[in-house]
């Protein structure tokens, strides 16, 4: 189901992309079209993650510079059965992360600095197995190639404005309008390929994240103060990069443009609302329900010093397994 899905993605994008090239330059221009985007394909499946984590200037960390990241990550792959995947941060005050890589042996996730600041140790724990489960369900070759054949599509539809005048090619003499309309459509069309796959792909990797952290509670936290440090806080690098969007597991984007409505993530209180309703399954399989705990929806999002009670960023307890004493990420 995965290959298939993936392979009909990219002919989707494909056939987009052609369609493009065959507005700006008629038959020939879908044939150039066609050679680029057979190429990107390739140079996508073997290097669209190097693309992706470069574009967010994302840094690989280890276990003696990132201790305690690196530390759940670890715990997080073994409990999935998983190869360890490469570990990185990206400098960005945005709480988010994204799982990227074209099969398990080759992923990589990556977790901002404002994420393993302003979340706790099970909440990151969350964020993670939810990347890891992208990774395990094969979703991360479908990601990183839809970003970077959406972006070009987004690029390429630019690029006609530029050869837009008094054209009479065969297929190819659109004009200015005809040219302002693909300027407008296509991006819209890329995104709503992306659209196709991202919503049920998000709910499932929600319900087997959950289960490899052990914790649905913990994720649906971490999702409610990520949405609302992600409308607060812009990703300068996301916004520069629209078609990556999907990437993330929450929308990076402000929403300033029309972007947020095209969303390519579903709603974060419905997805709060599974993971809560997961909770309380989880809850009454042991006899005895237990209530589901309250998580705050995203205008609960705090930035200022937490409570006693509640261990914060940099998390302040040891990492399970680890007999680490409680520090930082940067150790």
């Amino acid at each position: 189901m995965n290959v298939m899905r993936t392979a009909m993605l990219i002919a989707a994008l494909t056939a987009l992309f052609m369609g493009v090239g065959y507005l700006i330059g008629g038959s020939s221009g879908m044939m150039i079209a066609f050679v680029i985007a057979a190429g990107m394909n390739i140079f996508s499946y073997w290097n669209s993650d190097k693309m992706v984590l470069s574009m967010y200037g994302a840094h690989e960390v280890d276990e003696r510079s990132a201790p305690e990241y690196y530390g759940i990550v670890r715990q997080l792959a073994q409990r999935a059965d998983l190869p360890m995947p490469k570990v990185y941060v990206i400098d960005s005050a945005q709480p988010n992360a994204f799982a990227t890589g074209r099969n398990p042996q080759n992923a990589a996730v990556a977790a901002s600095s404002g994420l393993l600041q302003v979340l706790t140790r099970d909440e990151i724990a969350g964020v993670m197995a939810h990347e890891l489960a992208h990774v395990k369900n094969h979703d991360t070759l479908t990601m990183t190639i839809t970003a970077t054949l959406a972006g070009a599509i987004s690029m390429l539809a630019n690029f006609a404005f530029l050869f837009s005048g008094n054209r009479n090619r065969e297929g190819g003499g659109i004009g200015m309008i005809g040219t302002i309309v693909m300027m407008i459509v296509a991006p819209m069309a890329a995104m709503l390929v992306q659209m196709a796959v991202s919503r049920t792909r998000e709910y499932s990797a929600d319900r087997l994240g959950a289960e490899i952290c052990g914790s649905p509670r913990s994720l649906a936290s971490a999702l409610a103060k990520i949405a609302r440090g992600a409308h607060e806080i812009p990703n300068e690098a996301a916004e520069a990069n629209p078609a990556s969007a999907h990437l993330f597991i929450i929308n990076p984007l402000s929403g300033q443009r029309m972007d947020n409505l095209f969303s390519t993530h579903p709603d974060t209180e419905n997805r709060i609302a599974a993971l809560m309703a997961l909770e309380a399954e989880r809850g009454g399989s042991g006899g005895g329900a237990r209530p589901a705990a309250r998580v705050d929806l995203p205008g609960g999002f705090r930035s200022g010093r937490p409570a006693a009670a509640e261990p914060r960023g940099p998390w302040g307890g040891a990492n399970p397994g680890s007999g680490s004493s409680g520090r930082g990420p940067w150790g």
